[in-house]
């Protein structure tokens, strides 16, 4: 542990994603509790929020992604912090001065940016972190987001219901620039020699394609993201279901779940830093996945209370096992040229799938029942590890031994 924040890289990067997940998740429910309250509640506001902040991922992901490995990452990453801050600025003084509508602006752009930045930032694990440290810095990196995952939506609600929407702005702006501020600590980008033109940006997106296309590790790993963002979008808007019809609970007793799965979440995060140096990525994956087959199949036949909990815990236990394999195995398996592109063209596959599956739950849960609807869920995880098998069976050999050799 001690090496690892003594990896400069690591140790910047870290601090940075600290302030961003800060101002992120002020920004999330700041602006989510404002819009509720100026439109008394209406669906369509509320639903407005999310197209805002997911649409992004989507019409950004590649296009972002290839524009990271055309540019110097660290510039970019300061860049996209301080554009995001002034964004956030603009709209306060609008605010103040106009009409609150533009609130939508603030997530839209940060949003966007955010699919520039984040490639950047896995583009600088490659180029900087000794290969033997990149799946513990990826577990450090997850942890980060476990703990947010919990911790963000308290410090959200609570810096809005105490300021107001104007003191919760002026917070995501300053958040935003001490990341960038501290991002100033990164190694310098290195220089490229300007011996030929770059090729135009469509042709650096269809190589991107065919990267992904003629690499069967990387494929294996777009199917096993697919089918695990089908799984979750399959479960995601029935888990409070779960507790109204299942367990004949109210509705209110959802929070227990979450917070059962968001305290897995940091705990596996943890634990998944003790072995990070010992297990394989594929086998991290697989672990996750598998776990996360048992939860869902024990919470589609579980009606009792204390049970479905359980089975909620350890879903969230093993989740990061999946975030921090699948990132580890694209560092491991693409080039550092490629990552913008990669991760532009995997990262989408996973949202897609999650989104399809969403729009057409509720259909199938009238369809279907509630129980089938989980254990299809269980099933397509179970799916995903037989997909990624000559994954577990093969040798991993780093990109960066491939090229010496």
């Amino acid at each position: 542990m001690g090496m690892l924040f003594q990896n400069k890289v690591i140790r910047t990067i870290l601090f940075s994603v600290l302030f961003l997940q800060i101002g992120i998740w002020v920004r999330n429910y700041s602006i989510l509790l404002y819009v509720i309250e100026k439109t008394n509640e209406n669906p369509i506001a509320v639903s407005l929020i999310s197209v805002a902040e997911f649409a992004p991922i989507f019409l950004f992901s590649f296009i972002g992604g290839t524009f990271a490995d055309r540019w110097k990452p660290k510039k970019t990453m300061i860049w996209c912090d301080l554009l995001s801050a002034v964004s956030i600025f603009v709209v306060l003084l609008t605010l103040l001065f106009g009409s609150w509508k533009v609130i939508f602006f603030a997530t839209l752009v940060s949003s966007i940016l955010s699919q520039f930045s984040q490639p950047s930032g896995m583009k600088l694990f490659k180029i900087h972190v000794p290969e033997e440290m990149v799946q513990l810095g990826m577990s450090m990196y997850q942890t980060l987001f476990a703990v947010f995952m919990i911790l963000g939506p308290i410090l959200g609600t609570y810096v809005y219901q105490q300021f107001g929407i104007t003191t919760a702005i002026a917070i995501m702006g300053i958040a935003f620039i001490l990341s960038a501020v501290i991002l100033l600590l990164l190694p310098p980008d290195e220089e490229v020699e300007k011996t030929e033109e770059k090729p135009s940006i469509w042709l650096e997106m269809k190589e991107g394609f065919n990267y992904v296309l003629n690499r069967r590790s990387l494929t294996l790993l777009g199917a096993c993201f697919a089918v695990a963002g089908l799984a979750l979008g399959l479960t995601q808007p029935l888990t409070v279901f779960l507790v109204t019809e299942q367990l004949g609970l109210p509705k209110e007793e959802l929070q227990w779940l979450m917070a059962a799965f968001g305290t897995g979440m940091i705990l596996g995060g943890g634990l998944t830093i003790g072995i990070a140096s010992k297990v394989k990525p594929q086998l991290l994956l697989a672990l996750g996945m598998g776990a996360s087959a048992i939860g869902f199949m024990i919470m589609g036949f579980s009606e009792h209370f204390w049970l479905t909990l359980s089975a909620e815990f350890i879903s969230g236990l093993f989740m990061p096992c999946v975030h921090i394999g699948i990132n580890t195995l694209i560092l491991q398996n693409t080039e550092a040229k490629f990552i913008g592109r990669v991760n532009g063209i995997l990262n989408p596959l996973f949202m897609g799938a999650m989104v399809l599956t969403m729009s057409i739950t509720g259909w199938l849960k009238e369809t279907f029942s509630l129980v089938l609807m989980f254990e299809g869920a269980a099933l397509l995880f179970a799916v995903g590890i037989l997909t990624m098998l000559p994954l577990i069976r093969q040798k991993v050999v780093p990109v960066a031994e491939v090229e010496k050799a």
